[in-house]
Parts: structure tokens; C-alpha cells; sequence
């Protein structure tokens, strides 16, 4: 997990001058895309009641953490944070200190307790409503918002981060009960967005000079199954299929991808969908979390090794047969061991998985008792964070496919 800051130049939207608005804000974002996303949201809406973007973390008016509850570290790097922020506060009482995601959603009112100085903590599906809950702490309240809370139609103006590439939620929350997640208490249960305001707003980004946009959800494959309607052939009416056909001709729309896949709803029709549709970029992220049946089987995750061996096959061999010159390595995933499986060969499994399904590269997630060894080139478990390669790990700069894959980017 990282922490991000949004410190692109701040643009005023509420008509004010920065010295008729509010004050100045600053906001850090831990974990995951769709953690980015809330924050850009977030960072328009603080903009339209006149907010402007701080120069510095210490020097903002209103502080805004966006947290991560996945891994510990990142966790506890929050508490770091609001450490010295707490200190500012007692310093100067006007100093609005706010905690959003899913520490915030996971930790309530506790966190109140722990600190004290704390005016707003706000769960994920309350990032929409950040001027309604500010404006009980003007009134002197000290806010928690983490009920379940029905998702409106966001009609904010996002602050995006980048000019050209740009995210989209299609489906916020989660429905599945993997035994070793906590996103589906934090997140809340799915809840689609309509196909009409998604491709609504990707319009509107791409008539602003926008090329690239990533279709976000934490289970994205789920999309639309909340959602009304049943085909003549007996399907739902709202797949995530349906939402890429949808959206595919957006103009000026270059490259489109979606995350976070999941094994069990990767299904061959979105499969050939991906295939037919040359806006749609070759990368599947779709994690397979352990290479052991039993062991998926304890997780609750639904599918088998074979399954996912028969879809990351099909996914190359269903790319390639469009593009003989595609990648052999579309696929990246996630997995979790707990010691180097170089020295715990029953962690095999994990590797014969990457190989098997053509190599795909992986993010390593270990358990705190473990250590990662001294890499081995070409391994398929190792990914290295530092290569600016997302497959640096698996293609040579020689490889001419590295070159084509280096472009389409």
C-alpha cells in the first residue's frame, strides 16, 4: 500500500477567491484505486465550497486522511500521522482533522477515543456527502458517519489527479465473505451504478481531453448484478459485458480497462468481449490468492486451481488468436503465502499456478511472520516494485513484444 497526496494545482470552483474561500486543505490517500478515486471526489467536493489545495500537510486548514485497514502497516502509519496532527490541533482549535475509509468505517467511534481531536470520521460510502457532515462540524458537532449508507449518484466534480488517464466507479462495496477480507465490512454490499450515468460520465472526461479510463470496483466482474432486468436468453440484463459494449464507443475514448477481476465471474463471454473490443487494453488483474485447492477452499473463495488455469489459458489464448503479437503475460494477480517457497515446498503450488496459467505476474502478499528471500531471476512470484516495467520481472527490453507493450501504455 502507498500514500498519496493530491498536490496537482487546485482549481477553484465555488467563484471565490482563495482569500474569500475557506482556508486550504490537504489530503492523503492510503491503499487501493478505488481509495484515489473517493479522493478526487472528495478533493472536488472540498474545491466547490471554496476550499483551496495547501502547499504543505502542516500548513493546511482541513486535513483529510483516507485510509487503508488491508495491511497493518498502513494502518498504523495513519496513527503516525494523526499523531502530529493532534499536537496542531491543541495548538490551533480551528484545524479540521478528518479520517475517511476504511480504518474510519472499520474503527467508528473508537477512533474518537483514540483521538480525541478528531472532528469527522467518515466510512467509504459517506465520500459523497463530505460538505453535508462538514457542515455539522462547523455547528460544533464531532461527526461519525459509518452506518450503512445507500450510495446517491454523485453529481460532483471530480479533482483529477492526471489530464489523461482517468477512473470511473461502476460498483462500489462488495457481496463476497472471503475468510481472510475485510473489505465487505468496510466497503458495504455492492451496489451498481446505471450503465446510462457511468457512460455519462466518461463522456464528459473524455470531451475533456481524457484518453485512458479505468472502470473501478472491488469485485467489478459482479457489476449489474444488482441491478433489475433479465434478457430474452435467460441472462441478466446488467453484466459488466454489457457496461464495456456500453461504453466502448465514448469519442475520444483511446484505452479502457477495469479492476479488480474475480476468478469466479470471469466468464468466456467477457472473455470474447475482450477480445472483440480493441479499445479494451490487454491486462486482466485477476488475483488467485493461493495455488492449493484446500487452501482456496478455506478462504471461501469459490473457484479451484483448474478453474483459473482454464481461464488465464483461454484469456492468451483468446488474445493472441486477436493479436499473435500480444503479450504472453496479460494476466497479474495476487497471492498470500507466508514463507519464501523456496524453503516451504508445500508453497509450490503457488508457483506451478503462475507457470501453468503462461507466467502471469503477481503482487507478493506475506504474512507478518514472514520473510521473502534473495530473489530468483524469472521467478513468477517475485515482483519488484521498483521496476518502472509493470512485467519487468518477465520481459527483456530486447523482446520486441516489450517494445509494442511499452506504446499501447
Amino acid at each position: 500500500m502507498t500514500a498519496t497526496q493530491c498536490n496537482a494545482p487546485a482549481e477553484i470552483h465555488s467563484g471565490e477567491s482563495p482569500s474569500q474561500g475557506r482556508g486550504s486543505y490537504w489530503i492523503t490517500t492510503f491503499g487501493c484505486q478505488m481509495n484515489k478515486a473517493d479522493s478526487e471526489r472528495m478533493a472536488g467536493i472540498l474545491e466547490a465550497m471554496g476550499y483551496r489545495e495547501a502547499e504543505a500537510e502542516l500548513e493546511a486548514d482541513l486535513v483529510l486522511y483516507n485510509t487503508c485497514t488491508i495491511r497493518d502497516n498502513a494502518e498504523q502509519k495513519v496513527y503516525s500521522y494523526l499523531g502530529r496532527q493532534a499536537q496542531r490541533k491543541r495548538a490551533n482549535p480551528n484545524l479540521t482533522l478528518v479520517v475517511a475509509g476504511c480504518v474510519a468505517q472499520q474503527e467508528g467511534e473508537s477512533l474518537l477515543r483514540r483521538v480525541p481531536e478528531l472532528d469527522l470520521v467518515m466510512g467509504p460510502q459517506h465520500a459523497n456527502r463530505l460538505d453535508v457532515l462538514l457542515a455539522q462540524v462547523e455547528q460544533g458537532q464531532q461527526v461519525v458517519a459509518t452506518e450503512e449508507h445507500h450510495i446517491l449518484e454523485d453529481i460532483t466534480t471530480a479533482r483529477r489527479d492526471s489530464t489523461i488517464c482517468g477512473w470511473v466507479n461502476v460498483i462500489y462495496g462488495c457481496n463476497e465473505r472471503c475468510t481472510y477480507c475485510v473489505v465487505p465490512s468496510v466497503r458495504g454490499r455492492e451496489q451498481s451504478r446505471l450503465p446510462e450515468a457511468i457512460r455519462l460520465e466518461m463522456e464528459g472526461l473524455a470531451a475533456r481531453g481524457f484518453r485512458e479510463i479505468t472502470l473501478l470496483g472491488q469485485n467489478i466482474d459482479a457489476y449489474g448484478r444488482d441491478l433489475p432486468g433479465i434478457t430474452p436468453e435467460g441472462r441478466r440484463a446488467h453484466t459488466l459485458t454489457d457496461l464495456l459494449f456500453h461504453v466502448h464507443e465514448v469519442e475520444g475514448l483511446e484505452r479502457l480497462r477495469f479492476a479488480t477481476s474475480h476468478p469466479r465471474y470471469f466468464t468466456d463471454r467477457l472473455i470474447d468481449a475482450c477480445a472483440d473490443l480493441p479499445k479494451v487494453c490487454e491486462h486482466f488483474h485477476i488475483p488467485f490468492q493461493s495455488g492449493d485447492n484446500e487452501i482456496l477452499r478455506a478462504m471461501a473463495r469459490g473457484y479451484t486451481v483448474e478453474r483459473y488455469r482454464r481461464m488465464g489459458n483461454m484469456i492468451v489464448g483468446e488474445m493472441t488468436l486477436y493479436d499473435p503479437e500480444v503479450l504472453l503475460h496479460p494476466v497479474t494477480a495476487k497471492l498470500r503465502f507466508e514463507l519464501d517457497p523456496e524453503t516451504r515446498p508445500e508453497l509450490r503450488p503457488l508457483y506451478n499456478t503462475c507457470t501453468d496459467t503462461n507466467g502471469p505476474s503477481a503482487k507478493v502478499f506475506m504474512d507478518s511472520r514472514g520473510k521473502l528471500n534473495e530473489r530468483l531471476p524469472g521467478d513468477p512470484l517475485y515482483w519488484d516494485a521498483a521496476d518502472p516495467r509493470p512485467w519487468g520481472s518477465f520481459l527483456d527490453e530486447s523482446d520486441k513484444r516489450y517494445e509494442q507493450f511499452r506504446r499501447r501504455q
